[in-house]
């Protein structure tokens, strides 16, 4: 592992190696909860946590400078646990391994964690930092945001002060985001009361899908990235219709957020149709790796001999799921007719599994516009109703509507030009951030959100550009003195 406290600023990156030494995956918040009670209180900072987890840390004001409104800086503690199949790494145990590629920070094969712990670590730096002359700086620090944003949904009025507040939780230096995406999640269901016999003759095989990039389903979903899901079972259809293949079960994602990466099923079929099916998996391959020139490196499908399974899905079911998987809507589904360059609405197949007695399909749907985000529900629970699976929708979060007479963003800009003598750009970002779950929560308050750059956050190609947080730290401490 690569020592990344050397790099500048020095306090930012060393509570950001701190971070990485403390396992914190969403779900799994007791460590970094506790190492930031104890920060607090080491630095003699007022500290209180609420119910649900969440942590506030404030920063006295300034001498003189009391008569200032409260600053309040966010960023969510948790990561995402994402890894190789082939790496060893327990993500609830185990530090992340860090290391430097020239102009950038990244994991071994991990996600790194910068999305949101640089905003994490830069809120630390601030709070501690006493050359920042300003008002009272009030630090919150939210709890599993990647698996529902259930802390900021916990947060109540009084837990903080400021009604003005900066989001770090963005991955694009030099620009100032001032709206998100709102989300759902779809879940669709199919039961089953037992499995088929294994047809006489036939022989058992494991199929993998690997290789390709995920990534963030929000932030990546525009680039037109492979989804595990949807190409292992493209390859299902075509083996069913022309092999008499059989599916046992099935396994592809992880995670509701993370465009899946991985995907594997175990298949039965004729022994008589090996040898051909082996040669349409190749073919396929090489197919798809054309298609995808340019977009993915080189994936791999992978077919190995294994036990038989115990039996196999009902031959309806098992059609009724490979047609309603490969006809439900993944990826973009609608730009910002004002902004065409922006994700409007998007889908994202993030997990299909099969499981005793069930087999389940879960999607997140984003979107910036409520009327959409209804569609595109409409649109997809009928793929699934119409092939007899239940349907449902949970965990339905706002998005957060853009103000552009922000005075806050006018501040954040203004800071900008006098450092580096342009102006950011101002966005929408088609992720969900948690600013609009918070001002709803606690009311009308004057926000905005910007970052370092980072890179395929979500997937084990998570990176940080090193020379950009730099830039963003500048960037944040001139915005906090002229607030």
């Amino acid at each position: 592992m690569e020592d990344i406290r050397g790099l500048e600023p020095k306090a930012l990156w060393q509570f950001f190696y701190d971070l990485t030494q403390i396992p914190r995956p969403s779900g799994f918040m007791k460590a970094v909860q506790a190492y930031m009670l104890d920060f607090g209180k080491k630095h003699g900072l007022e500290t209180k946590q609420d119910e649900a987890g969440n942590i506030l840390i404030r920063r006295a004001a300034a001498p003189g400078m009391e008569h200032k409104p409260a600053l309040v800086l966010q960023a969510h503690l948790d990561m995402v646990p994402q890894k190789n199949s082939e790496v060893i790494h327990d993500f609830q145990t185990d530090p992340i391994q860090t290391t430097i590629d020239g102009e950038w920070v990244k994991a071994k094969q991990t996600t790194l964690g910068s999305d949101n712990g640089i905003g994490v670590a830069a809120i630390m730096a601030v709070l501690t930092d006493e050359t920042i002359q300003t008002g009272v700086i009030e630090g919150l620090f939210t709890v599993d945001e990647e698996t529902g944003m259930y802390g900021a949904f916990g947060l109540k009025p009084d837990f903080f002060d400021g009604r003005v507040l900066l989001n770090l939780d963005s991955e694009d230096e030099g620009e100032l985001f001032v709206g998100c995406a709102g989300g759902i999640d779809v879940t669709a269901t199919f039961r089953y009361s037992r499995l088929d016999a294994v047809p006489e003759g036939h022989v058992a095989l494991r199929l993998d899908v690997k290789g390709l990039k995920g990534g963030h389903s929000g932030v990546d979903i525009h680039l037109g990235r492979a989804n595990a899901n949807k190409v292992l079972f493209l390859l299902l259809k075509d083996a069913v219709a022309h092999r008499g293949v059989r599916l046992a079960s099935f396994e592809g994602g992880t995670l509701r957020n993370a465009i899946p990466r991985e995907a594997h099923c175990v298949l039965t079929l004729p022994k008589t149709e090996l040898e051909s099916l082996t040669s349409s998996i190749a073919i396929a391959q090489q197919a798809w790796r054309e298609a995808y020139k340019g977009i993915e490196r080189d994936f791999s499908f992978t077919l190995q001999t294994v036990d038989m399974p115990e039996g196999v899905l009902p031959a309806m079911l098992q059609d009724d799921v490979i047609h309603s998987i490969v006809s439900v809507h993944d990826g973009v589904y609608r730009t910002i007719p004002e902004m065409p360059d922006v994700v409007e609405t998007s889908s994202n197949l993030a997990i299909c599994v099969s499981e005793a007695g069930c087999v389940r399909c879960s999607l997140l749907l984003r979107s910036s516009s409520e009327f959409m985000k209804e569609q595109l529900v409409t649109a997809i629970q009928s793929s699934f109703a119409l092939a007899g699976a239940k349907v449902e929708t949970s965990g339905a979060y706002p998005g957060w509507q853009p103000n552009l007479q922000s005075p806050v963003m006018q501040v954040a800009s203004r800071a900008y030009e006098l450092l580096y003598n342009k102006t950011p750009r101002i966005n929408v970002i088609h992720a969900g951030l948690e600013c609009g779950i918070i001002q709803k929560a606690v009311g009308a308050m004057d926000m905005i959100s910007f970052g370092p750059s980072i890179s395929f956050p979500h997937s084990p190609d998570e990176k940080v550009h090193i020379l950009s947080v730099a830039r963003f730290w500048t960037h944040l401490k001139k915005t906090i003195e002229l607030m």
